[in-house]
C-alpha cells in the first residue's frame, strides 16, 4: 500500500518505523486543533478522546476514521500506534477541536493499540496525557467462529439471553471474544434484551497480543423479543389517560372563556340603558 503522507516535521521521540500505514484525505497525519477554549501556554493539557468510525472491528481493504478530540485550541495532534509515534503535520481542516486520522485499505498490519495526544506548537515537552486505548482489529486472519443463542425461538422482554461465541477446536493460544451489535462502534454485553428485535452481525475472537490477528465474523444471528400484551396495554392506558386529561383541561378552559364572554354580553345592554 502506498500512503499519501506529507510529513513536514517530527516531534521528539517519534520513529519512522511502523507496520501500519496511515493516510489522510488532505495528505497529513495530524492536525491543528481549533477548539472552543484556550489555555495558557504553561497550563497542562487535558486528555483527548479517541473514537473509531464506523467500528473498531473492520474487514480487510476497508477504511476506518480515528477521531481525536479535545476542548483546547492551538494544539497539534499526534497519533500513536503502540509505542511508536507516527509522523504528523498541521491540518487547517480541523476547526472544532477534532482531528481525523484516515486509515485506508486496511490490512493486518494496521491492527493494534492506538492512542492520540496533543501538544503545543513550539513546546513539544508540554503534552497531554494519552487518550484511552482503542484496539483496532482487521478481520479474516483466523477461521470463523460460531454464534449461538441458548434460548430458541422468540424470547420475552425482560428475560436474560445467553449468547455463546465459540472458536474452532484447532485454534490455540490466548484469545479474547467480542460481540458486536449491527451499527454499533463498540462491543456490547447483552443481558436483558430491549425493544422488539436485537440483530447481531459480528462475533469475533482475536489474539491478545501482537500481531492481534482477528477471525472472520460469525454468521448473522437474529433475536426476536416478544412484548407481553399486558405491557403494551399498560403503556396504551397511560398514554390514553394523559391525552384524556389534556383534553379535559382544554374543555374546561374553553368553557370558562365562553362563560365569561356570555356574561359580558349580558351586562352590556344594562350599561347602555
Amino acid at each position: 500500500m502506498t500512503s499519501r503522507v506529507q510529513s513536514q516535521r517530527r516531534p521528539p521521540g517519534s520513529s519512522p518505523r511502523d507496520g501500519a500505514q496511515v493516510s489522510r484525505t488532505d495528505g497529513s497525519l495530524a492536525g491543528l486543533c481549533a477548539g472552543q477554549g484556550s489555555r495558557g501556554t504553561d497550563e497542562p493539557l487535558p486528555k483527548p478522546t479517541l473514537r473509531a468510525w464506523p467500528s473498531w472491528v473492520a474487514p480487510p481493504r476497508s477504511n476506518v476514521r480515528l477521531q481525536c478530540q479535545t476542548p483546547t485550541k492551538n494544539v497539534n495532534f499526534a497519533l500513536r500506534k503502540g509505542n511508536i509515534l507516527l509522523d504528523f503535520s498541521r491540518s487547517p481542516a480541523s476547526k472544532e477541536g477534532l482531528a481525523e486520522f484516515h486509515l485506508t485499505d486496511l490490512r493486518s498490519s494496521h491492527a493494534g493499540d492506538y492512542t492520540c495526544e496533543c501538544y503545543r506548537p513550539g513546546a513539544p515537552d508540554i503534552r497531554s496525557p494519552p487518550s484511552e486505548v482503542i484496539l483496532l482489529l482487521v478481520t479474516g486472519g483466523l477461521p470463523k467462529p460460531s454464534l449461538q443463542a441458548h434460548q430458541r425461538g422468540v424470547v420475552t422482554a425482560g428475560d436474560d439471553v445467553t449468547l455463546q461465541c465459540q472458536r474452532p477446536d484447532n485454534i490455540f493460544g490466548p484469545m479474547r471474544f467480542a460481540l458486536l451489535k449491527a451499527g454499533a462502534a463498540g462491543p456490547i454485553r447483552l443481558r436483558t434484551p430491549a425493544g422488539r428485535e436485537a440483530d447481531f452481525s459480528l462475533c469475533v475472537y482475536f489474539q491478545t497480543g501482537t500481531p492481534f490477528w482477528a477471525s472472520q465474523p460469525s454468521d448473522r444471528l437474529e433475536i426476536r423479543v416478544r412484548v407481553p400484551p399486558g405491557a403494551i396495554s399498560r403503556d396504551y392506558t397511560t398514554g390514553n389517560l394523559i391525552r384524556l386529561g389534556l383534553a379535559a383541561l382544554v374543555v374546561v378552559i374553553m368553557g370558562a372563556l365562553l362563560l365569561e364572554a356570555w356574561c359580558s354580553q349580558k351586562e352590556s345592554p344594562r350599561g347602555s340603558t
